[in-house]
């Protein structure tokens, strides 16, 4: 009888909501791989910026040093998108509880605005569109309107990243930035060009890692 209420009237409301805890949940360990990813970029790239600032080529250490920035920013947004599924998934609970209670589910503000605010996020973009539809279509939420659904996904890093890459070079050289290559007069050894060619390879290639992970 449970299958054939199914097969016409589609899922029951106990179902949708374990539905959508699944890909919470699935969504929720990508981030987490992602965020793994960028610890692991941003290490490197950390490293390759105190290479090049004690060479006393700061210029090449403050495009690098720009790229770990935005990659801490990018996390905190990973990490504080983690924690509003993990709000989403407790509300979820929530409507199951209030279910058995008033025998619908009820529509709820709160999700709907950490919804609304996990599209913006590309990496689950698509995820959380269409299970903002499907809650739509089950009394949750309220349609969005499309204006909410503009991307501005580097706008704000690329404002306060500037301000911040003195700071992040400051530290990465325990201050010494001012000091880099000051001592450096001699003439470059056949081997100082080949330790340079090393980290300029070095420094494009974590770019490119860093580029790539916060490109989504």
């Amino acid at each position: 009888m449970q299958a054939i209420n199914r097969f016409l009237y589609g899922p029951t409301p106990e179902e949708r909501i374990r539905a959508w805890q699944a890909k919470l949940r699935a969504e929720s360990r990508q981030l987490d791989r992602e965020i793994r990813q960028l610890d692991v970029a941003t290490s490197k790239a950390r490293q390759s910026v105190k290479q090049l600032a004690a060479k006393g080529d700061v210029k090449s250490a403050r495009i690098l040093a720009k790229e770990v920035v935005r990659s801490n920013k990018q996390k905190d947004r990973l990490s504080v998108s983690k924690a509003r599924l993990g709000s989403i998934g407790t509300q979820l609970s929530q409507q199951m509880a209030m279910m058995k209670v008033t025998g619908s589910l009820q529509k709820s503000t709160e999700i709907m605005k950490l919804s609304n605010s996990l599209i913006k996020l590309p990496q689950i973009s698509q995820t959380m569109r269409e299970m903002s539809m499907e809650m739509t279509k089950a009394g949750i939420m309220e349609e969005m309107l499309e204006d909410t659904l503009d991307l501005d996904e580097d706008e704000e890093i690329e404002e306060e990243a500037d301000a911040e890459v003195d700071k992040v070079l400051f530290e990465l050289t325990n201050g010494k930035l001012g000091e880099a290559g000051s001592v450096a007069t001699d003439l470059p050894t056949a081997q100082d060009r080949l330790d340079d060619e090393e980290t300029e390879r070095n420094m494009e290639k974590y770019r490119e890692q860093l580029n790539g992970l916060l490109s989504g």
